[in-house]
């Protein structure tokens, strides 16, 4: 029997109680989609970094000694031949539209609650196979069948599965408080589907109080709970009780909330697809606000141009804001036209998606999407369960957020006029100028800088930074849009020019820049950079920057290099 059930105890299908949850769980999924792209096996020891710190490890990875949160050179040399992976939720979700897909087509009524997770009621498929092990054991085999290790949890509520689900285990009906009491504290915060970021941090001071398990948090009473630590450990109270938010109910709201976008020329591309499901997203929460509602199951549908239809329904913890609806589509999106686009062994057969029809499609295009599937032609957004859009706080100060939403929307329609370097995001980045510690995005993508900014950066400028940049352009990729920084000539008081020399002296004392007095200055501070990248012209830097305050205007932050002194930075 198959490690996903081997804890499972056997529950005959007629006396399953109607609210059962069942949860399908792919371990340490953002590696094992980083390696399948990637094309090695998935027993390869892999870690996928975030901000150069190891955010999944597989199994294989952690019995070398790798442990989430390490850095990356510990884990290198903690395991010499582990695999290096980056973080990509677009990856993440594109790859797991295949599993979800085996899923469905055995039963329809799947949700994803996050790449890697997905869950569906239990009562169906324990009546339909005969029992909850018995079903418990297809869906492992429809998974395994795609390469993909699972685990399966049946329990009363959709959280408690999820910790089911990581132990793989069946909880017996009204067994979901005894289950949980003997978890430690630390496991109720594991999940992000089930927690949010704050419960990592509650853990952990539960944990310093004494509270170690969730039995013993569920033993605390409820109202001493809400006072010392609020909403988040009312809902971990309830959590360690075994208690469920909400189920997975099948109702529709009684307000119908979709939006449909028709796509002429079809959609093919993924790019492409990333700005209608943008404006699409602000289009469904627009209507969302004016039905005072907010989403927390949606459902995306997608119309193909032979008339075969592809439908998943995503779940969430939290009600979806604007950006993480247009994520999940996108997510969707990516899926279903990367499906479309491979092609396997010259078979004829798809790989996933709404691929055309082969050996296997049905299995793995779901019930709908077989051979007359082809390129998009319509989407649909629609709110399957939807709460009081005033559990959702905008901002700070009174704002409701209509400003917001308004200008995401004219983002969305310039973006998808001029292309996406016609709005430009700007996030922190690590280096040691000024212009170094800017990155540049298309707005709306995923700005993460290659640079950890929260690293250590030896000859860095010193605090206050410049309110101005000049020379940006030099460290982004979009250089046609931004400022290049301009010479500046700097004399000192007998009229010669001012250098700096190689030891990082001055040659004289600065006097006048640019035709105005200089009161006061500081530096030069040298900075020797990529000097062992070799004969490479473009890449080894030495530089030498200095403040200086005038007599008239804002200080500035000069750069002396090879073209000579460049005003780099305006201290407005």
């Amino acid at each position: 029997m198959s490690e996903a059930v081997s804890a499972a105890s056997e529950v005959p299908a007629g006396s399953v109680e109607r609210s059962r949850t069942l949860v399908l769980w792919c371990p340490d999924w953002p590696a094992v989609a980083a390696l399948q792209q990637e094309g090695r096996p998935g027993s390869a020891p892999a870690v996928v970094l975030s901000a150069g710190r190891v955010q999944v490890a597989t199994a294989v990875a952690r019995a070398g000694g790798i442990r989430v949160g390490m850095r990356r050179r510990d884990a290198q040399s903690r395991c010499p031949g582990v695999v290096v992976l980056r973080a990509d939720a677009d990856r993440d979700a594109r790859m797991f539209e295949p599993v979800a897909a085996a899923v469905e087509a055995l039963i329809p009524g799947t949700e994803v609650l996050r790449p890697g997770l997905l869950a569906r009621r239990g009562r169906g498929p324990a009546r339909y196979f005969g029992s909850e092990i018995a079903a418990a054991e297809r869906f492992v085999d429809a998974v395994e069948a795609l390469d993909v290790e699972c685990r399966i949890g049946i329990a009363g509520g959709v959280s408690v599965a999820v910790l089911a689900a990581h132990r793989s285990v069946i909880v017996p009906p009204g067994g979901d408080a005894a289950f949980c009491a003997g978890l430690p504290v630390a496991e109720l915060a594991r999940d992000p589907a089930i927690a949010p970021p704050a419960w990592g941090d509650l853990a952990s001071l539960l944990q310093r109080l004494g509270i170690t398990t969730a039995g013993a948090l569920a033993a605390l009473p409820l109202d001493k709970v809400a006072t010392r630590f609020g909403g988040d450990g009312v809902a971990m109270h309830r959590l360690a009780s075994g208690l469920a938010e909400r189920g997975l109910s099948r109702r529709r709201i009684d307000t119908e909330v979709a939006v449909v976008e028709t796509c002429d020329p079809p959609l093919v591309r993924v790019d492409t697809a990333a700005f209608i499901a943008r404006a699409l997203a602000e289009r469904f929460h627009t209507r969302l606000a004016a039905a005072g509602l907010a989403c927390i199951r949606l459902a995306i549908s997608a119309t193909t141009e032979h008339g075969a239809m592809v439908s998943r329904i995503w779940r969430c913890t939290r009600p979806l804001t604007a950006a993480a609806t247009a994520d999940r589509l996108r997510w969707q999106l990516d899926g279903w036209l990367t499906g479309l686009a491979r092609r396997t062994d010259g078979t004829g057969q798809g790989v996933g998606g709404i691929g055309r029809a082969g050996p296997r499609s049905a299995s793995r295009s779901g019930p709908r999407a077989g051979p007359r599937a082809g390129a998009i032609t319509a989407l649909r957004l629609e709110a399957i369960e939807a709460v009081d859009a005033g559990r959702i706080q905008y901002g700070l100060w009174g704002s409701d957020g209509v400003s917001e939403h308004r200008a995401r929307s004219a983002f969305a329609r310039v973006q998808g006029l001029l292309g996406p370097d016609a709005v430009l995001g700007v996030a922190l980045a690590g280096g040691r100028g000024a212009a170094d510690r800017i990155a540049v995005a298309a707005w709306g993508e995923e700005n993460a800088a290659k640079r950890d900014p929260a690293a250590p950066w030896p000859g860095a400028l010193p605090s206050p930074s410049p309110a101005r940049v000049a020379g940006a352009a030099r460290a982004n990729a979009v250089p046609a849009r931004r400022g290049m920084p301009r010479g500046v000539p700097v004399y000192g008081k007998g009229g010669c020019r001012v250098a700096v020399t190689e030891r990082g002296m001055l040659t004289e004392p600065p006097a006048v820049v640019e035709g105005r007095r200089v009161m006061s200055w500081a530096g030069p501070w040298l900075l020797d950079e990529r000097w062992w990248t070799g004969t490479d012209p473009a890449a080894p830097r030495r530089t030498a920057r200095m403040q200086v305050i005038l007599e008239s205007g804002p200080p500035v932050l000069l750069e002396f290099g090879d073209h000579g002194w460049l005003l780099e930075a305006v201290y407005d």
